[in-house]
Protein backbone atom coordinates (compact mmCIF):
# COMPACT_ATOMS: atom_id res chain seq x y z
CA UNK A 1 0.00 0.00 0.00
CA UNK A 2 1.06 3.57 -0.65
CA UNK A 3 1.08 4.46 3.03
CA UNK A 4 3.82 1.90 3.71
CA UNK A 5 6.35 3.73 1.49
CA UNK A 6 8.70 5.19 4.10
CA UNK A 7 10.18 7.58 1.54
CA UNK A 8 6.99 9.61 1.63
CA UNK A 9 7.70 11.48 4.85
CA UNK A 10 5.97 14.85 4.60
CA UNK A 11 8.27 17.79 3.90
CA UNK A 12 6.18 20.41 2.15
CA UNK A 13 2.50 21.26 2.35
CA UNK A 14 0.78 23.40 -0.21
CA UNK A 15 -1.39 25.78 1.77
CA UNK A 16 -4.93 26.20 0.48
CA UNK A 17 -6.09 28.55 -2.21
CA UNK A 18 -9.04 28.99 0.11
CA UNK A 19 -10.51 26.94 2.91
CA UNK A 20 -11.55 24.30 0.37
CA UNK A 21 -8.32 23.86 -1.63
CA UNK A 22 -6.13 20.78 -1.69
CA UNK A 23 -3.35 20.19 0.81
CA UNK A 24 -0.69 17.91 -0.65
CA UNK A 25 2.36 16.45 1.07
CA UNK A 26 5.49 15.83 -1.01
CA UNK A 27 8.38 13.47 -0.20
CA UNK A 28 11.20 14.57 2.05
CA UNK A 29 13.88 16.36 0.07
CA UNK A 30 11.38 18.22 -2.14
CA UNK A 31 12.46 21.66 -3.32
CA UNK A 32 10.21 24.24 -4.95
CA UNK A 33 11.89 25.18 -8.23
CA UNK A 34 9.28 27.50 -9.75
CA UNK A 35 6.01 29.10 -8.70
CA UNK A 36 3.52 31.21 -10.63
CA UNK A 37 0.28 32.64 -9.24
CA UNK A 38 -2.60 34.54 -10.80
CA UNK A 39 -5.28 36.07 -8.56
CA UNK A 40 -7.66 36.06 -11.53
CA UNK A 41 -6.65 33.58 -14.19
CA UNK A 42 -7.69 30.75 -16.45
CA UNK A 43 -6.39 27.22 -16.97
CA UNK A 44 -7.40 24.86 -19.78
CA UNK A 45 -7.01 21.60 -17.88
CA UNK A 46 -6.43 18.53 -20.10
CA UNK A 47 -9.08 15.85 -19.49
CA UNK A 48 -8.35 13.54 -22.39
CA UNK A 49 -5.46 12.14 -24.44
CA UNK A 50 -4.03 13.71 -27.55
CA UNK A 51 -5.86 12.48 -30.66
CA UNK A 52 -5.00 12.95 -34.33
CA UNK A 53 -7.03 15.77 -35.83
CA UNK A 54 -8.61 16.67 -32.51
CA UNK A 55 -5.77 17.62 -30.22
CA UNK A 56 -6.36 17.42 -26.47
CA UNK A 57 -9.76 17.76 -24.84
CA UNK A 58 -9.62 20.40 -22.08
CA UNK A 59 -11.87 21.71 -19.33
CA UNK A 60 -11.95 25.53 -18.89
CA UNK A 61 -11.12 26.30 -15.26
CA UNK A 62 -11.36 29.99 -14.29
CA UNK A 63 -10.31 31.36 -10.92
CA UNK A 64 -7.16 31.85 -8.90
CA UNK A 65 -4.44 29.76 -10.52
CA UNK A 66 -1.29 28.42 -8.85
CA UNK A 67 1.42 26.62 -10.83
CA UNK A 68 4.34 24.97 -9.03
CA UNK A 69 7.27 22.78 -10.10
CA UNK A 70 9.01 20.61 -7.50
CA UNK A 71 12.21 18.55 -7.64
CA UNK A 72 12.83 15.67 -5.23
CA UNK A 73 16.54 14.85 -5.27
CA UNK A 74 17.79 11.33 -4.54
CA UNK A 75 14.29 9.84 -4.71
CA UNK A 76 14.45 6.05 -4.99
CA UNK A 77 11.00 5.41 -6.40
CA UNK A 78 9.31 5.40 -9.78
CA UNK A 79 7.35 8.28 -11.23
CA UNK A 80 4.24 6.09 -11.04
CA UNK A 81 4.71 5.45 -7.31
CA UNK A 82 5.11 9.18 -6.77
CA UNK A 83 1.88 9.85 -8.65
CA UNK A 84 0.02 7.15 -6.69
CA UNK A 85 0.91 8.80 -3.39
CA UNK A 86 -0.40 12.19 -4.54
CA UNK A 87 -3.47 10.59 -6.14
CA UNK A 88 -4.38 8.93 -2.86
CA UNK A 89 -4.16 12.26 -1.04
CA UNK A 90 -6.49 13.92 -3.54
CA UNK A 91 -9.06 11.12 -3.28
CA UNK A 92 -8.94 11.32 0.51
CA UNK A 93 -9.70 15.04 0.28
CA UNK A 94 -12.80 14.42 -1.79
CA UNK A 95 -11.53 14.96 -5.33
CA UNK A 96 -12.90 12.97 -8.25
CA UNK A 97 -10.35 11.83 -10.82
CA UNK A 98 -11.50 13.17 -14.20
CA UNK A 99 -8.66 11.76 -16.28
CA UNK A 100 -5.30 10.07 -15.83
CA UNK A 101 -2.80 8.63 -18.24
CA UNK A 102 0.81 7.59 -18.68
CA UNK A 103 3.23 8.22 -21.53
CA UNK A 104 1.71 6.16 -24.37
CA UNK A 105 -1.93 6.42 -23.26
CA UNK A 106 -1.57 10.20 -22.92
CA UNK A 107 -0.30 10.56 -26.46
CA UNK A 108 3.45 10.63 -25.90
CA UNK A 109 5.30 13.55 -27.48
CA UNK A 110 2.12 15.25 -28.73
CA UNK A 111 0.40 15.30 -25.33
CA UNK A 112 3.55 16.53 -23.56
CA UNK A 113 4.03 19.46 -25.91
CA UNK A 114 0.31 20.16 -26.23
CA UNK A 115 0.02 20.54 -22.46
CA UNK A 116 1.02 23.52 -20.34
CA UNK A 117 4.26 22.60 -18.54
CA UNK A 118 6.76 24.81 -16.72
CA UNK A 119 10.01 24.74 -18.71
CA UNK A 120 13.34 23.06 -18.08
CA UNK A 121 15.29 22.86 -15.88
CA UNK A 122 12.68 23.72 -13.24
CA UNK A 123 10.29 21.03 -14.50
CA UNK A 124 11.75 18.03 -16.31
CA UNK A 125 9.52 15.67 -18.30
CA UNK A 126 11.04 12.46 -19.63
CA UNK A 127 9.26 11.74 -22.92
CA UNK A 128 9.50 8.04 -22.18
CA UNK A 129 8.31 8.18 -18.56
CA UNK A 130 5.65 10.61 -17.41
CA UNK A 131 2.20 10.48 -15.80
CA UNK A 132 -0.64 12.98 -15.78
CA UNK A 133 -3.77 13.32 -13.66
CA UNK A 134 -6.69 15.80 -13.58
CA UNK A 135 -9.09 16.02 -10.64
CA UNK A 136 -12.13 18.06 -9.61
CA UNK A 137 -13.85 18.58 -6.28
CA UNK A 138 -17.48 19.56 -6.59
CA UNK A 139 -18.95 22.44 -4.64
CA UNK A 140 -20.82 25.69 -5.05
CA UNK A 141 -17.66 26.79 -6.82
CA UNK A 142 -15.60 23.72 -7.83
CA UNK A 143 -11.84 23.60 -7.59
CA UNK A 144 -9.38 21.69 -9.74
CA UNK A 145 -5.94 20.10 -9.52
CA UNK A 146 -3.71 18.66 -12.24
CA UNK A 147 -0.46 16.76 -11.74
CA UNK A 148 2.37 16.07 -14.16
CA UNK A 149 4.93 13.64 -12.72
CA UNK A 150 8.20 12.45 -14.23
CA UNK A 151 11.81 11.85 -13.24
CA UNK A 152 15.43 12.04 -14.32
CA UNK A 153 18.08 9.46 -13.37
CA UNK A 154 18.70 11.24 -10.06
CA UNK A 155 15.45 13.01 -9.14
CA UNK A 156 11.68 13.10 -9.34
CA UNK A 157 9.75 16.08 -10.73
CA UNK A 158 6.17 17.14 -9.98
CA UNK A 159 4.15 19.97 -11.50
CA UNK A 160 1.03 20.91 -9.54
CA UNK A 161 -1.59 23.25 -10.98
CA UNK A 162 -4.41 24.30 -8.65
CA UNK A 163 -7.42 26.42 -9.56
CA UNK A 164 -9.75 27.80 -6.89
CA UNK A 165 -12.47 30.42 -6.43
CA UNK A 166 -11.66 33.94 -7.57
CA UNK A 167 -12.13 35.30 -4.05
CA UNK A 168 -9.64 32.84 -2.54
CA UNK A 169 -6.59 34.09 -0.64
CA UNK A 170 -3.20 34.17 -2.41
CA UNK A 171 -1.28 30.91 -2.58
CA UNK A 172 1.17 30.38 0.28
CA UNK A 173 3.71 27.69 1.04
CA UNK A 174 4.49 26.08 4.37
CA UNK A 175 7.47 23.78 4.88
CA UNK A 176 9.03 21.84 7.72
CA UNK A 177 12.24 23.85 7.30
CA UNK A 178 12.97 27.24 8.82
CA UNK A 179 11.58 29.04 5.81
CA UNK A 180 8.78 31.45 6.67
CA UNK A 181 5.27 30.68 5.37
CA UNK A 182 4.75 32.19 1.96
CA UNK A 183 8.33 31.65 0.80
CA UNK A 184 9.93 28.96 -1.32
CA UNK A 185 12.92 26.93 -0.27
CA UNK A 186 16.00 28.92 -1.30
CA UNK A 187 18.05 27.99 -4.34
CA UNK A 188 21.60 27.52 -3.03
CA UNK A 189 24.90 26.10 -4.19
CA UNK A 190 23.94 22.88 -2.41
CA UNK A 191 21.41 22.02 -5.10
CA UNK A 192 18.68 19.67 -3.79
CA UNK A 193 20.94 17.40 -1.78
CA UNK A 194 20.89 19.79 1.19
CA UNK A 195 17.22 19.31 2.16
CA UNK A 196 17.48 15.57 1.45
CA UNK A 197 20.48 15.13 3.77
CA UNK A 198 19.18 17.42 6.49
CA UNK A 199 15.65 16.00 6.58
CA UNK A 200 16.16 12.35 5.60
CA UNK A 201 19.86 11.84 6.33
CA UNK A 202 20.63 10.17 3.02
CA UNK A 203 20.92 10.86 -0.69
CA UNK A 204 20.81 8.18 -3.39
CA UNK A 205 23.43 8.71 -6.10
CA UNK A 206 20.97 7.45 -8.68
CA UNK A 207 22.76 8.44 -11.90
CA UNK A 208 25.97 6.45 -11.35
CA UNK A 209 26.94 3.88 -13.99
CA UNK A 210 29.04 0.78 -13.26
CA UNK A 211 30.19 -1.86 -15.69
CA UNK A 212 28.20 -5.06 -15.11
CA UNK A 213 29.83 -7.14 -12.38
CA UNK A 214 32.56 -4.53 -11.96
CA UNK A 215 33.38 -1.91 -9.36
CA UNK A 216 34.67 0.52 -12.01
CA UNK A 217 32.66 3.73 -12.12
CA UNK A 218 31.93 4.84 -15.68
CA UNK A 219 33.72 7.84 -17.21
CA UNK A 220 32.37 11.36 -17.30
CA UNK A 221 30.74 13.69 -14.82
CA UNK A 222 27.73 12.70 -12.72
CA UNK A 223 25.35 15.32 -11.39
CA UNK A 224 24.79 13.44 -8.12
CA UNK A 225 28.55 13.48 -7.38
CA UNK A 226 28.72 17.18 -8.19
CA UNK A 227 25.80 17.82 -5.81
CA UNK A 228 27.40 15.77 -3.05
CA UNK A 229 30.78 17.44 -3.52
CA UNK A 230 29.19 20.90 -3.35
CA UNK A 231 27.41 19.89 -0.14
CA UNK A 232 30.53 18.54 1.55
CA UNK A 233 32.83 21.33 0.38
CA UNK A 234 30.35 23.91 1.67
CA UNK A 235 30.03 22.07 5.01
CA UNK A 236 33.57 20.86 5.82
CA UNK A 237 32.53 19.57 9.27
CA UNK A 238 29.99 17.14 7.87
CA UNK A 239 30.91 13.52 7.10
CA UNK A 240 29.12 10.92 5.03
CA UNK A 241 29.36 7.19 4.59
CA UNK A 242 29.14 5.94 1.03
CA UNK A 243 27.24 2.67 1.16
CA UNK A 244 27.14 0.30 -1.81
CA UNK A 245 24.17 -1.96 -2.57
CA UNK A 246 23.61 -4.77 -5.07
CA UNK A 247 20.78 -6.93 -6.38
CA UNK A 248 20.32 -10.47 -5.05
CA UNK A 249 22.12 -12.36 -7.80
CA UNK A 250 25.18 -14.24 -6.55
CA UNK A 251 26.44 -15.00 -3.05
CA UNK A 252 26.10 -12.64 -0.10
CA UNK A 253 29.85 -12.49 0.50
CA UNK A 254 30.54 -11.76 -3.16
CA UNK A 255 27.91 -9.02 -3.27
CA UNK A 256 29.14 -7.40 -0.07
CA UNK A 257 32.66 -7.28 -1.52
CA UNK A 258 31.38 -5.84 -4.83
CA UNK A 259 29.19 -3.24 -3.15
CA UNK A 260 32.06 -2.12 -0.91
CA UNK A 261 34.43 -1.78 -3.87
CA UNK A 262 31.84 0.28 -5.75
CA UNK A 263 31.46 2.61 -2.78
CA UNK A 264 35.25 2.92 -2.61
CA UNK A 265 35.33 3.74 -6.33
CA UNK A 266 32.85 6.55 -5.72
CA UNK A 267 34.91 7.83 -2.79
CA UNK A 268 38.06 7.88 -4.94
CA UNK A 269 36.26 9.83 -7.67
CA UNK A 270 34.95 12.40 -5.17
CA UNK A 271 38.45 12.97 -3.77
CA UNK A 272 40.41 12.99 -7.03
CA UNK A 273 37.98 14.71 -9.41
CA UNK A 274 35.80 16.84 -7.13
CA UNK A 275 38.27 17.89 -4.42
CA UNK A 276 36.38 16.45 -1.44
CA UNK A 277 38.48 16.02 1.69
CA UNK A 278 39.18 12.33 2.52
CA UNK A 279 38.35 12.98 6.19
CA UNK A 280 34.73 13.64 5.20
CA UNK A 281 34.26 10.26 3.56
CA UNK A 282 34.15 6.59 4.40
CA UNK A 283 33.00 3.66 2.27
CA UNK A 284 31.40 0.30 2.91
CA UNK A 285 28.92 -2.11 1.35
CA UNK A 286 25.99 -4.25 2.47
CA UNK A 287 25.42 -6.33 -0.67
CA UNK A 288 21.77 -7.23 -1.21
CA UNK A 289 20.68 -6.84 2.44
CA UNK A 290 18.90 -3.51 2.01
CA UNK A 291 16.75 -3.58 -1.16
CA UNK A 292 14.48 -0.68 -2.13
CA UNK A 293 12.62 -2.66 -4.81
CA UNK A 294 11.76 -6.24 -5.70
CA UNK A 295 14.63 -8.39 -6.91
CA UNK A 296 12.12 -10.43 -8.93
CA UNK A 297 12.14 -7.95 -11.85
CA UNK A 298 14.84 -6.37 -14.02
CA UNK A 299 13.59 -2.91 -13.04
CA UNK A 300 13.76 -3.74 -9.35
CA UNK A 301 17.24 -5.23 -9.59
CA UNK A 302 18.44 -2.11 -11.42
CA UNK A 303 17.12 0.12 -8.61
CA UNK A 304 18.79 -2.04 -5.97
CA UNK A 305 22.22 -1.66 -7.62
CA UNK A 306 23.10 1.72 -6.15
CA UNK A 307 25.36 3.78 -3.89
CA UNK A 308 23.90 5.97 -1.15
CA UNK A 309 25.46 8.84 0.79
CA UNK A 310 24.51 8.60 4.47
CA UNK A 311 25.05 11.58 6.78
CA UNK A 312 26.98 10.19 9.76
CA UNK A 313 28.43 13.25 11.49
CA UNK A 314 27.84 17.00 11.64
CA UNK A 315 30.64 17.85 14.09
Amino acid sequence: MIRTLLLFAALAVLAPLGTEAASLSLPAGAVLRAEQAEAVGHYDMPIGPWQDGQGIKTLPAPGQVSRQAWRIGGLATTSYQLLLNLREQLVEEGYDILFECSTASCGGFDFRFGTEVIGEPEMHVDLGDYHYLAAERAGEIPDYVSLMVSRSPSAGFVQIVQVGPREAAPVTLMTSTKAEPGTALPMTTLSEIGPAMENVGRFILADLVFTTGSADLGPGLFSSLSDLADYLNTHPKKRVALVGHTDSEGSLSGNISLSRRRAESVMTRLIEDYGVSPVQLEADGVGYLSPIASNQTDEGRTKNRRVEAILVSTD
